[in-house]
């Protein structure tokens, strides 16, 4: 078993007695990349053996890539933030910090109180020490 799903598994296993309660308390983040066209020139088909080349499997590839978005948004059991729109640009932890964070994961962790809890997903921009230094100033409660 990876080092992944071994770590998935003992975070399941951890929180498989939380109460509806506790969840409700904890906000999951996460960002997305949206673009017209793939980044990576890697496209995925689902299809049947020996198909490869019908018609149908065969997708028109744009060499150039087009402008996207990132996207950033959070969720809880009963609530969720408004989508941030990120300019231009990669999602330093600053900018992380000054347009996530303090714009809208403060604002929930102030309305539900000490019992909130922040779940990210292990971005580098996520891990960087003025993240964590901000996360304990305002007293908001990170998942492992």
């Amino acid at each position: 078993m990876s080092a992944h799903k071994r770590a998935r598994l003992n975070c399941s296993l951890k929180h498989q007695h939380w109460s509806v309660g506790k969840w409700a308390n904890v906000m999951f983040s996460d960002e997305s990349r949206f673009s017209l066209s793939s980044d990576s020139r890697w496209v995925t088909i689902w299809r049947e053996r020996g198909t490869r080349f019908e018609p149908r499997n065969i997708t028109e590839r744009h060499h150039f890539p087009s402008r996207g978005v990132m996207v950033s948004a959070g969720i809880m059991m009963d609530d969720r933030t408004d989508l941030h729109f990120f300019d231009t640009g990669s999602v330093t932890a600053q900018r992380y910090r000054d347009e996530v964070l303090k714009t809208y994961v403060r604002l929930f962790r102030n309305a539900v109180g000490p019992d909130f809890i922040f779940m990210d997903d292990n971005a580098p921009c996520h891990r960087a020490g003025l993240i964590d230094d901000f996360l304990e100033t305002v007293n908001i409660q990170r998942m492992s």
